[in-house]
């Protein structure tokens, strides 16, 4: 399983028509922005080393956080001493978030059992989380992030939504693996294998 994997798609960079000798231009970027958005909406793979900001480099320091969420504030510091898995996803209730976050939740017992818990990221607000873990029973913390500063700590983010990023974190807080523009179905169980490989090397 490869620590970092990436897939391709076209840049997302807008740019207004300012006059008619620019429109062919600007239709070009305006379409390839339309299509970066229902990536980031579908789960369709992207290039990620160009959109959402600079990666943290693995094993490293992950980037800190602090946001308030479902079923309440959580921060990096308080899963001192376990794994951590922390995935950033565009929207609640939408096809390819639903289907990662039902993964999720799935194979959250797993998790457990492996001493990782799981923790999504989105620009939604908490009270959306809250009507999203209703609908979906999911029973893992769910965070807002609605100005993208986590996100973008963690190169994870197109205004206005996150990219959909995985990171594994270690229990001493260290950067061990990432996923980048991640494909929604079965994903849960990529980063399972790659948990149980850590754990082997620890």
């Amino acid at each position: 399983m490869p620590r970092n994997w990436a897939s391709t798609s076209p840049s997302s960079e807008l740019e207004p028509v300012l006059d008619p000798q620019r429109s062919v231009i600007s239709r070009r970027q305006l379409l390839e922005g339309i299509t970066a958005g229902l990536a980031v909406c579908c789960g369709w793979p992207r290039q990620a080393g160009a959109l959402g900001g600079t990666l943290p480099p693995l094993d490293q320091a992950a980037p800190d956080f602090a946001l308030d969420g479902v079923p309440g504030p959580r921060s990096l510091a308080d899963f001192r001493g376990q794994w951590l898995v922390l995935y950033f996803y565009p929207r609640d209730f939408t096809e390819g978030c639903t289907i990662e976050a039902r993964g999720f939740q799935r194979d959250l017992e797993q998790f457990h059992r492996l001493g990782s818990e799981v923790v999504g990221i989105s620009a939604d607000s908490a009270d959306s989380h809250a009507e999203f873990c209703g609908s979906e029973a999911l029973v893992y913390p769910l965070l807002s992030d609605p100005g993208g500063a986590v996100s973008r700590r963690y190169g994870s983010w197109i205004a206005p939504f996150s990219q959909r990023h995985t990171f594994l974190i270690d229990p001493d807080g260290t950067l061990r693996a990432q996923w980048l523009g991640v494909r929604p179905l079965g994903h849960s169980q990529e980063v399972l294998a790659t948990l149980k490989e850590w754990q082997l090397k620890s």
